[in-house]
């Protein structure tokens, strides 16, 4: 029997005003057009965070392992996200992505890079040789390159309101600098209490909703352990900083230029990323941030370095990586040697001027053996559907994701849902 709690349609909360969170919030105003749907978000702007500080790569599921989640959802989201800025009229970029191998180590790890993407169904992609680098990125150089001619650039943020105003336009409700701070699993609902305001002015509220969505990012551990939810997996802050490069070098390139990953080492390396504004970005490296929600560097949270520094986990991961983290430390001292990372891909960047803008800080979920968490992680417990991992391709993913978190509320309470496209 579909619920109905009191004769009336079910309530529900988001936890998050990321994209994710926004996303899911759109979602349940479209399965259930009756239904009450809030969103709290820590935040004074939506986007606050990951959304905001990233470089708006559409990512086409190139490097994860079929059958994921990751895999699964990043292409669904990509059919999804891409349908939704174009009747959106956000800008939507198909410039194309080359993943070059430098060295023949490299190439064995590129054909199997080239093997994921065929099995996770990536259209078009292509193993090119140096001649034909140079057709599609005449400033490149490399032994042997993976095209994804579909990978494409947006601004995320942008989406992510979007997707907010949808949520108010179906008569959903958005409560921005509301920090949830206690979640209490009953019977039929759970109980959120949240402080709301900014500055010395916030008060407290206690609402009861039929079902709890937390889409809450660098945040997503302690959101969920509010609501008795596993000790782990923990979030790890890890930040990448950008370089934007002189105006003169926006042409540069078409598309995207990418390293082969090192698997030493669980992120992508530096790469050349051009936005949607026009602007080229060269970065990020990856190093342990000194807060979760540090974007400058020079204010670290006591109470996240502390978080990180008690978690033997970190440690266990650290003792595997020192190599790797030593390698990163370079490049986040020194910005020559950050951007002679990127002349190796492109040689007249060598020298070329460039400023830092402001770093973005990625929410790794890390197990207690020390793990870095590779795929999306979903908790339910009571009436929490809990996202407690959502890296990259979180974002390409969202409207997926989203998707995919409704369906499991809507399965595991028998709910009556409308079913809708895209």
């Amino acid at each position: 029997m579909a619920e109905q709690v009191l004769g009336r349609t079910s309530s529900f909360a988001v936890i998050g005003a990321g994209i994710n969170g926004a996303a899911v919030a759109r979602e349940l105003t479209r399965r259930f057009p009756g239904a009450s749907v809030t969103i709290f978000e820590k935040a004074g702007t939506v986007a606050a965070h990951q959304t905001g500080h990233n470089s708006g790569v559409v990512h086409a599921g190139l490097y994860y392992q079929p059958g994921s989640l990751k895999a699964l959802l990043c292409r669904r989201g990509v059919e999804l996200l891409r349908g939704y800025a174009l009747a959106n009229s956000i800008p939507y970029e198909e410039c194309g992505k080359i993943v070059v191998a430098l060295t023949a180590e490299d190439e064995v790890r590129l054909r199997a890079i080239f093997e994921r993407a065929q099995a996770n169904g990536v259209p078009d992609v292509e193993l090119i040789d140096p001649e034909r680098i140079r057709e599609l990125e005449p400033n490149a150089v490399g032994r042997l390159a993976l095209h994804s001619p579909h990978t494409a650039i947006i601004n995320f943020a942008e989406v992510a309101r979007c997707l907010v105003n949808d949520v108010r336009a179906s008569g959903g409700t958005v409560h921005l600098n509301a920090e949830v701070v206690g979640m209490e699993n009953r019977a039929h609902g759970c109980a959120i209490t949240t402080l709301r305001g900014a500055g010395g002015r916030r008060t407290e509220h206690t609402e009861q909703f039929d079902h709890v969505i937390a889409c809450a990012g660098l945040q997503a551990d302690r959101v969920a352990h509010l609501a008795g939810g596993a000790t782990h997996p923990t979030i790890v802050p890890f930040f990448g900083q950008y370089s934007k490069l002189a105006p003169r070098y926006r042409a540069i390139l078409n598309g995207l230029v990418y390293p082969v990953p090192d698997p030493a080492y669980p992120f992508l390396g530096v790469h050349l990323t051009k936005r949607v504004d026009g602007e080229m970005l060269i970065g990020p490296n990856a190093f342990l941030s000194l807060g979760r929600e540090n974007y400058s560097g020079w204010r670290p949270s006591v109470k996240d370095v502390f978080g990180v520094i008690t978690d033997p986990g970190f440690w266990r991961f650290a003792a595997r990586n020192v190599k790797a983290a030593v390698r990163e430390l370079g490049a986040v001292l020194s910005r020559k040697k950050f951007l002679a990372g990127a002349a190796e891909y492109v040689p007249e960047l060598k020298g070329a001027p460039s400023r830092p803008i402001t770093r973005g800080i990625r929410a790794q979920a890390m197990d207690a053996s020390g793990g870095l968490v590779d795929d999306f992680v979903i908790e339910q417990t009571g009436r929490a559907t809990l996202l407690r991992n959502a890296p990259s391709p979180g974002a390409t993913s969202s409207l997926a994701i989203a998707e995919h978190l409704v369906d499991r509320v809507v399965e595991q309470y028998d709910l009556n849902a409308t079913s809708t496209d895209a």
